[in-house]
């Protein structure tokens, strides 16, 4: 016959008041803990983006620099930091970024005078404004972002938002261009590439219709669409540091002709 196992000593349990006040203790012990953990994280975070945000900057701008004139890097260097300051106060966003200095590079090697997030007016901020003699540049640089609300009309809200953009921004611009990734299409209304004599009046109608859909703080007005223009494509490859120029309607006319971006204008919005 087997004995019984041997009875093991088993501590008496704590009295309910001394129970509580130790799983209070615990709690606020290991809640303070975590809670001072997440916020040493979330700082260590925010740090760890400016400095990426710097890092990719300075990789760039050795890039770009490579083969630049001491003017050209000082100029570069200048905006970069004006780049970084921008960042730390949470306006710019580093994809944005290095598409505007490759294209900064473009434009003052082309004799500009460039300034980067360059305020219109007190509602209007431009990616990249150049001065060149008495002329003057406007470029608004675009990555193709469509808003979760817009998302199950994706092309319809690019294209007005880009026809908002050409009619808003060439007001303040001798030319006005559009900056794009290779790997982006722009679908732009055809009409703003023409010259503003060759618009038809319906034209003008359809692209106000589509505009004020999207856009009506304030709405853009048929004087404004009937003078606006396009007149450059900046292919902006960051990558190899290259920027090519294309006329806007050779632009749309090789997107149309692959069948990578209708003439919404042609239909009836």
């Amino acid at each position: 016959m087997q004995s019984p196992p041997p009875v093991r000593n088993r501590r008496a349990p704590l009295p309910f008041f001394r129970q509580l006040f130790f799983s209070g203790f615990i709690y606020s012990k290991v809640t303070r803990y975590f809670e001072g953990r997440s916020a040493s994280f979330g700082q260590r975070s925010r740090m760890s983006n400016r400095e990426k945000f710097d890092r990719d900057l300075t990789i760039l701008l050795s890039r770009l620099t490579v083969d630049a004139e001491p003017e050209v890097e000082n100029k570069l260097n200048m905006l970069k930091d004006w780049l970084i300051k921008l960042q730390k106060e949470n306006v710019v966003k580093i994809n944005h970024s290095v598409m505007e200095l490759v294209c900064a590079k473009h434009l003052i090697q082309k004799g500009y005078e460039v300034q980067i997030e360059y305020p219109l007016n007190e509602i209007l901020t431009c990616d990249l404004y150049g001065i060149k003699g008495l002329g003057n540049l406007v470029v608004e640089i675009e990555t193709g972002f469509i808003p979760p609300e817009n998302a199950l009309a994706p092309l319809t809200y690019t294209t007005a938002r880009l026809a908002s953009k050409i009619i808003r921004y060439s007001t303040f611009a001798g030319k006005f261009a559009l900056g794009v990734p290779p790997h982006y299409i722009l679908p732009f209304p055809r009409t703003l590439a023409k010259p503003p004599r060759n618009r038809s009046e319906q034209e003008i109608g359809q692209i106000k219709n589509l505009c004020d859909a999207y856009y009506q703080k304030p709405p853009v007005t048929v004087e404004e669409i009937r003078n606006a223009r396009i007149q450059e494509i900046y292919i902006i490859d960051v990558d190899r540091s290259l920027v090519q120029e294309i006329d806007p309607e050779t632009y749309l006319k090789r997107a149309m002709q692959k069948g990578i971006v209708p003439d919404y204008i042609t239909q009836e919005l």
